[in-house]
Order: structure tokens, then C-alpha cells, then sequence
């Protein structure tokens, strides 16, 4: 396991909420052909991955939160940790959206539904951009990856001596 896992899984919801409108107007474009009646659960999915990774984001950030604090300063990483959260609740409304869009009556009503869904998943991709770009602030200005690195480097430090002292 990656030591953070942080930096390691909140590039599954930045990957996904890209991917999310694009499958939506492939979903939206095969049906408007007439080509397939079942093209919505590949939507389903993706928004589903969407919201359990943005899930897994948040709890692994808040797991390392403390180890973090001790480097930046708890402002800085309040806006971030606010922000991801939102930003799973959002996710969550849109998938559960989502899987109420077979359910709705009439193709006219069904096709504003899941524009609305593609709309909603274009602003998710673009607050994405915000949310990866706070957390990039946090570890490149603001010293974040110090907490892991700083720390291993103390600990090869300290094995050194340990070793220079086991050579003499």
C-alpha cells in the first residue's frame, strides 16, 4: 500500500469525473440513434465509482490529516478538506439522480433528466479542477509531502547512524 494513500486514490475521482460527461453523450448519442435501450447503466456505473472514490478521498484525507497539520497550516487545509467533502455530497446527489433516470416516465421528460445529469457532471469536472488544484497547492507551496518525506528522511538518518555505528 502507497504510505500516503492520499495522493494515490484521489486520482480515481479526478479520472472519473472526466470521464463521466463523455459516457453520458456516448449513453445519450446511442439512444437518440435508436441503437440500444439499456446504454444508461455504463453512466450508472462510472457515476457510482465516482461517488465510492470520492468517498475513499475523503477518508483517506482525513486519515492523514493530523500528520499533514503538523506542516501546513490547519486553515489551509480546512478549505480543501471542505471542499472534497462537498464535492462528495454533490457526487452522491448526481449518482443517485442517475439511477432514477430509467425510472422516469416518458422519453421527452427522460432526455431533460439526463441533460441535466451531463450538465451537472460537466460542473463536477470542472470543480475537480478546483478541488486538485487546492490539494496540489497544499503539497507544492505549501509543503504538505514534507510530513512524509521530512519524516523518512529523519528515519534513513537515524538507520545511517545505526549503521555507521554497528561498523565501528
Amino acid at each position: 500500500m502507497p504510505d500516503p494513500l492520499h495522493p494515490a486514490v484521489v486520482h480515481f475521482p479526478i479520472v472519473l469525473a472526466f470521464l463521466a460527461p463523455f459516457v453520458i453523450l456516448a449513453a445519450m448519442w446511442i439512444r437518440s440513434r435508436g441503437k440500444a435501450t439499456r446504454t444508461w447503466w455504463p453512466v450508472v456505473l462510472v457515476l457510482g465509482a465516482l461517488a465510492a472514490s470520492s468517498f475513499v478521498a475523503v477518508k483517506t484525507g482525513e486519515r492523514e490529516e493530523e500528520r499533514v497539520e503538523e506542516v501546513v497550516a490547519h486553515d489551509q487545509m480546512e478549505e480543501h478538506e471542505e471542499q472534497a467533502e462537498l464535492f462528495f455530497w454533490v457526487v452522491l446527489a448526481v449518482f443517485a439522480t442517475t439511477i432514477a433516470v430509467p425510472l422516469v416516465p416518458g422519453p421527452s421528460v427522460r432526455r431533460y433528466v439526463e441533460a441535466g445529469v451531463l450538465a451537472a457532471t460537466v460542473a463536477i469536472a470542472v470543480w475537480t479542477v478546483a478541488i486538485g488544484h487546492s490539494g496540489g497547492m497544499l503539497v507544492y507551496e505549501h509543503g504538505a509531502a514534507s510530513a512524509y518525506t521530512d519524516a523518512a528522511a529523519g528515519e534513513a538518518t537515524t538507520a545511517d547512524r545505526h549503521d555507521d555505528d554497528d561498523r565501528r
